[in-house]
């Protein structure tokens, strides 16, 4: 009976030492990574005009990693996202083209990122296809739709047009330095914490751990996975369009071939984040977290004089890394 009480206690040990060594680890990687370019590159690199660009970078891919993180910790994908990100673009500025007021272009341009996610959802879970195929059909059919509607060419509204929105991830002037961070940013944070409490305490967010986990025990328990998968794809897409909002304000203009490969790097966040491409695994901060690491490699790596394709490199091997991290992590749970 000794034995077998101290074997209980050393899985269970183990167990908590794993669950905190993955919240904590995206921040061991976080500071590693900041701290190892500042001290290559102290002059360029730590500076408030520096950190402050890192920001407006990881705005767009945070915010679409926030419903990103719901999707994958259901235990599906959307490969689509990049997609629907450059479709909202060009949404928005035909609205304003169009003579609609920015906040009904903004309206315009998230909607339209919700229809993709339920059209998206709606495959998945009607015609029970895989969702990695759904969305990669999704992915080059959302591309060709905002193309056409384009007509295969940047739109770019006059300033005037644009109000407010050419404004949400314009870098502060003096007069608003209080604000610490652009507008944008602020918006990802405050959508961060709202959605990081609905997966905490809210039924909802129960059961896209449960379905993420096992979704043959999630349909057993009484649990409505259809009806919740088309929930987390439709939010998952309008966060996209959020996102959309925010890169049209960085472009100023709608661009039907922006956001290509973000897929990858809103991907790559959540999973450095400490989510399980498995599913029944994931937190908003962590993701939040994935997407700054992303954005200062890229950024320490353009100070340091690197080329694009090391950059693209170093990318790939940080996200091989997180995937094979987190194939580690389960076999030792097993």
């Amino acid at each position: 009976m000794a034995v077998s009480w101290a074997h209980i206690v050393e899985r269970a040990t183990h167990g908590n030492a794993r669950k905190w060594l993955a919240r904590v680890g995206p921040v061991i990687a976080l500071v590693f990574v900041f701290t190892l370019f500042a001290i290559l590159r102290f002059d360029k690199f730590v500076t408030k005009a520096n950190i402050e660009i890192m920001m407006l970078q990881t705005a767009v891919v945070g915010t679409a990693a926030i419903g990103m993180t719901l999707i994958i910790v259901s235990g599906g994908i959307d490969l689509s996202v990049g997609s629907v990100i450059a479709l909202c673009t060009v949404v928005v500025a035909l609205l304003l083209k169009a003579g609609a007021p920015p906040f009904l272009a903004a309206i315009g341009g998230i909607a339209a990122g919700s229809t993709c996610g339920l059209l998206t959802g709606t495959l998945v879970t009607r015609l029970r296809l895989m969702p990695f195929i759904v969305t990669l059909g999704m992915m080059g059919t959302l591309r060709g739709v905002a193309k056409g509607l384009s007509g295969e060419r940047p739109i770019y509204p006059s300033l005037e047009e644009c109000g407010p929105l050419a404004f949400l991830l314009k870098p502060l002037d003096t007069a608003h330095g209080w604000m610490l961070f652009p507008p944008g940013v602020w918006m990802m944070l405050v959508l961060a914490g709202i959605v990081a409490a609905m997966l905490r305490y809210t039924r909802l967010g129960r059961h896209i751990f449960a379905i993420g986990s096992n979704e043959q025990t999630a349909r057993l328990c009484g649990v409505d996975v259809e009806r919740v998968k088309d929930i987390v794809y439709t939010v998952g897409a309008t966060f996209a369009g959020i996102a959309a909002l925010l890169q049209f304000s960085y472009l100023h203009g709608g661009d039907p071939t922006t956001a290509g490969g973000y897929e990858l790097n809103i991907i790559a966040a959540v999973v450095i984040g400490g989510a399980s491409l498995s599913g029944g695994e994931g937190t908003i901060i962590g993701s939040l977290i994935g997407a700054i690491i992303m954005t200062v490699v890229a950024n320490g790596c353009t100070k340091m004089g690197m080329p694009n394709w090391v950059q693209e490199i170093v990318t790939g091997i940080i996200i091989i890394a997180a995937v094979t991290l987190d194939k580690l992590r389960h076999r030792n749970e097993t």
